[in-house]
């Protein structure tokens, strides 16, 4: 089962399930930096960076890395990576999954906000925080979730922001 994710036009997709995702990764970062008065160290910065969150969702079962353009100082104001994740004793109802990631959260002020939601694509588990917002879809026949985990390190994720992740994750549909 394959998935359909609208995202705007300006975002840059890179395919991590390809061996290429690093040139698609460069090439998207060197785009950033041109024309604009963007340092070398910066420009390195902001390649590990994302370099290495990109790896570390391969590492999860990433599949797709969304990234909107980079503001003038360099800085990502969203991003979005889509993944996949089996089952393997976490609970297929959603309740049950939003209950038991919101027994996992840590007390004070960074704990998100966890909510089960109907999407057209189907139940999904809301988990939102300061700059983060986390949907876990239920995939069809019970195999497990797609996650979308949008960052928002600029903007926070809060009104407009907010509005457009909320947006782009009601897009989801499933393809055959």
């Amino acid at each position: 089962m394959d998935y359909r994710l609208l995202v705007p036009r300006e975002w840059f997709r890179i395919d991590l399930t390809r061996d290429r995702w690093r040139t698609q990764l460069k090439t998207f970062v060197d785009r950033q930096a041109r024309g604009r008065q963007v340092s070398a160290e910066l420009t390195r910065s902001v390649w590990t960076t994302l370099r290495n969150t990109a790896e570390a969702g391969r590492a999860r079962g990433a599949m797709d890395f969304f990234l909107l353009a980079t503001s003038k100082d360099g800085g990502m104001p969203v991003s979005l990576l889509v993944s996949s994740m089996p089952l393997r004793g976490t609970p297929a109802d959603p309740e049950r999954y939003a209950a038991w990631l919101e027994l996992r959260q840590a007390e004070g002020r960074d704990r998100r906000a966890v909510s089960v939601l109907e999407l057209a694509a189907g139940p999904a588990v809301r988990v939102v925080g300061s700059t983060t917002l986390d949907l876990h879809v239920g995939m069809p026949n019970g195999i497990g979730y797609l996650t979308l985990s949008f960052s928002a390190p600029l903007t926070g994720m809060s009104g407009p922001m907010e509005q457009l992740c909320d947006a782009i994750a009601g897009s989801l549909r499933w393809v055959n």
